[in-house]
């Protein structure tokens, strides 16, 4: 293994990128299956401390799905919490996963891009992984940046020219900054729901979806998270662009969104045709004043860096075969599609990490 000196290239089996859950899991998998940090694998990771997109969330945001589901593997939950846990609990949590399994993770090392060392299109070559803090060549990748730092916005006519605020929901932290204010919140998914919910005990609001909203009585079973999961690898193996989250379970209940349709501003209104510099307007004729959007309007894939590898299906998804980009059997993508949740992420790491492991065996 080459040096730390500035201009080296460091030579390694695997580059994790990305330091969340899904890249610490598929580390704890990697170090199972005899790889040592540094030389073994590397987890590159751009933020400036651990836990994730999770340190960087609204303060009421908390986890949907029950503690039981949604552990790393390895090390149970510090407590069993009467209530899902909040985004400082899950940081926290992450971190601490992340010194106890001592996975080393370099940060903050920011991958600006991964191409091939040698002939373009040759799988069987090495990856270099350049970054801010020098270059890994690395036998094999595995991608888990999320989606956190991707957020989408919508293009739609007069957008640049309202006079308000717009934010979207990963720049939102409280409800008390908008007392008073006309609030148009856009989003059918369960950040817009959540958000809606305290929002609307402060100010004034109107709530847009693209489609109506079906709500879900009920936990979901471990059935109906599997299912779920295998839908969205279904949809993943033929190279389709992803759907959210909420069009294969539903919005969850929980008791702040009961006390939000209580109080009747859970009614939804179809998708705006335009924003105008006072608010938003319909084709109908009838129109909304606001003073602020909030686009809740979810997250693309962090894929940028990879690029150069051109694993782009032109249906407009990545074409997987389990955790395995179709097009180059060196490259991973883990909390990507079915494994994009704490509750999927156990599975997908341990398979990416068996296959890697006996790619790296066979070399």
């Amino acid at each position: 293994m080459s040096g730390d000196a500035a201009g080296a290239v460091r030579d390694v089996g695997v580059a994790v990128v990305g330091g969340g859950q899904a890249g610490l899991a598929t580390a704890y998998f990697l170090r199972r299956r005899g790889l040592e940090p540094d030389s073994g694998f590397v987890v590159l990771d751009r933020g400036a401390a651990p836990g994730g997109a999770w340190r960087h969330v609204w303060r009421s945001v908390r986890l949907i799905s029950p503690p039981a589901y949604t552990r790393l593997p390895g090390l149970p939950w510090p407590r069993d919490p009467a209530e899902p846990p909040d985004g400082p609990e899950v940081a926290a949590y992450l971190a601490e996963y992340e010194r106890r399994m001592d996975l080393r993770v370099r940060r903050p090392v920011l991958v600006r891009r991964v191409r091939d060392d040698g002939p373009g299109g040759c799988r069987d070559t090495p990856l270099l992984v350049e970054t801010d803090s020098g270059t890994w060549r690395a036998r094999a990748l595995v991608n888990a940046t999320g989606t956190w730092d991707r957020p989408f916005v919508p293009a739609v006519p007069g957008r640049a020219d309202f006079a308000g605020r717009q934010l979207h929901a990963a720049d939102y932290h409280a409800p008390e900054e908008f007392a008073g204010r006309r609030v148009v919140v856009v989003g059918g998914g369960h950040s817009a729901v959540q958000i809606l919910a305290e929002l609307s005990r402060v100010a004034e609001t109107v709530w847009v979806t693209r489609r109506p909203p079906e709500f879900r009585r009920g936990r979901p079973t471990e059935a109906d998270l599997v299912a779920v999961t295998d839908a969205v690898a279904e949809r993943v193996a033929q190279g389709l662009p992803l759907r959210s989250v909420v069009s294969y379970t539903g919005l969850s209940v929980t008791p702040d969104v009961r006390a939000a349709e209580e109080r009747g501003v859970l009614r939804a209104r179809p998708m705006f045709a335009r924003v105008t510099p006072t608010g938003v307007a319909w084709d109908d004729g009838t129109s909304a004043d606001a003073d602020v959007l909030l686009w809740a309007t979810g997250f693309r894939p962090v894929l940028g860096h990879l690029g150069p590898l051109r694993l782009r299906d032109p249906l407009g998804g990545v074409r997987m075969v389990g955790t395995r980009t179709a097009v180059d059997p060196r490259v991973h993508l883990v909390g990507y599609g079915p494994s994009a949740s704490m509750i999927s992420v156990h599975r997908a790491a341990a398979a990416a990490a068996r296959e890697l492991s006996a790619r790296l065996a066979a070399a």
